[in-house]
């Protein structure tokens, strides 16, 4: 398994655990606050990376579920950890 598979999985048990919130806009928040606060800066700009690539979230067998997608790309800017290049 490469890196960028294990953060799918990582970000996708946490789309799983937010997305069961019944007012989705809080879970898309704990989704991008969670990720914001526990992943280091280059495990955020991995998946930055892959979802620049792949804007659907899905390459081969590996896909992130729709709420993670949703997630990230709305709050791309303040995932971008602040000492790298824009991705």
């Amino acid at each position: 398994m490469n890196n960028v598979e294990h953060l799918i999985r990582l970000a996708n048990r946490i789309g799983s655990f937010f997305e069961a919130m019944p007012d989705r806009a809080e879970g898309l928040e704990g989704i991008a606050n969670h990720i914001q606060k526990f992943w280091e800066p280059r495990m955020r700009i991995s998946m930055l990376r892959f979802l620049e690539a792949h804007p659907d979230g899905r390459e081969g067998d590996m896909a992130l579920s729709e709420i993670v997608v949703e997630a990230i790309s709305q709050n791309k800017e303040r995932l971008t950890p602040k000492s790298s290049a824009p991705v």
